[in-house]
């Protein structure tokens, strides 16, 4: 990774060695800045929602059905909060590779 094109179009210019440090220093910092938020999110979910909010929020009913909204965080709510978040995962990530091109299209 010793080029990068910051608007996307146009020949990529070569990186100075303090600018590839500095650039791969941006992108795993933004990367883990995503990872942090969302398992963020995750732990929310599912370990304020499922266990420590469960209780109070039982007293509401998951509509169309006659479960309990802190049962439902903690048996399914939960894993469908998860999976959501690895799509959401890939979708950030696949765009952040391509905003500093080191996504992993073949060139045909």
């Amino acid at each position: 990774m010793t080029e990068h094109t910051s608007s996307g179009s146009g020949a990529a210019a070569p990186l100075l060695p303090a600018e590839v440090v500095a650039h791969r220093a941006e992108y795993w910092r933004r990367n883990l800045r995503y990872v942090s938020v969302l398992l963020g999110v995750w732990f929310l979910v599912s370990y304020g929602f499922g266990i420590i909010l469960a209780d109070t929020l039982n007293a509401f009913r998951l509509p169309g059905t006659n479960y309990p909204l802190g049962f439902w965080f903690a048996q399914q709510g939960a894993i469908y909060v998860f999976v959501i978040l690895i799509f959401v995962y890939v979708a950030l990530m696949n765009r952040l590779d391509r905003e500093f091109d080191v996504d992993e299209q073949e060139d045909a």
